[in-house]
């Protein structure tokens, strides 16, 4: 069953997650990250592995979550749930939505895009969320089935890597050729509350922050940067 539109629109989702060797990453505290941000307004929160997946749910069993698996392959640069394998994984560890990659990258093992979704579809019954770095993969994604398009990819791939998120300019082209059941979700770069603001105003059904909020590693990163140290 979808997720309900009328409980997203308008509304932000945050990105818990850490990354690999950080204390921040232990699956009790991504929990807690999870339960903070739900207690404190998110409509739903973005979650990789499905470790951290399982240990949300048992310990938030309403939320809302978009399930990932990044795991990389020495053969191609899609590295988010890039394939069946990844899919299953992530749909019994708890996922209400499962978010892939949909850029036109070659996958793993030769695997298909087209074929991969409709599988999804048929064999899980699974709410997609497209990540994507472009208007042409967007549109694409939502025809072969998702039913999310996200702009998480865009700055992140070969073809966009000289541009900076957020993706302003692809959401305004995604709002307006997307069908209208097809949920836009702006991720990637949202630094402020004013950025997420300019995202909903700007066409998106729901925005996604992640480092902004949870990023404990990366925001500490960036101080000692900023001061030199």
């Amino acid at each position: 069953m979808l997720p309900d539109p009328s409980r997203l629109r308008g509304g932000l989702i945050v990105s818990v997650q850490a990354p690999e060797g950080s204390p921040m990453r232990d699956p009790q505290v991504i929990a807690a990250m999870a339960e903070a941000s739900l207690n404190n307004g998110a409509v739903g929160v973005r979650l990789e592995s499905p470790e951290h997946i399982g240990a949300v749910r048992r310990r938030c069993p309403k939320a809302l979550i978009i399930g990932l698996w990044k795991r990389t392959f020495p053969e191609s640069s899609v590295y988010i749930t890039p394939g069946w394998t990844e899919i299953q994984a992530v749909w019994a560890a708890g996922a209400d939505v499962i978010a892939l990659d949909a850029t036109e990258r070659d996958r793993p093992g030769g695997a298909q895009l087209p074929a991969l979704l409709q599988r999804a579809k048929q064999e899980v019954g699974a709410c997609l969320m497209a990540d994507v770095d472009s208007l042409e993969n967007g549109l694409r994604a939502a025809q072969w089935g998702c039913d999310w398009v996200g702009t998480t990819l865009y700055g992140y791939t070969e073809g966009t890597a000289s541009l900076q998120p957020p993706a302003w300019p692809l959401l305004g082209s995604l709002r307006e050729q997307l069908p209208a059941e097809v949920l836009l979700i702006c991720e990637g770069g949202i630094a402020s509350a004013q950025q997420a603001r300019q995202a909903i105003d700007g066409g998106a059904d729901a925005v996604v922050v992640g480092t902004a909020i949870t990023g404990v590693d990366l925001q500490l990163a960036a101080y000692q940067r900023a001061l030199g140290a």
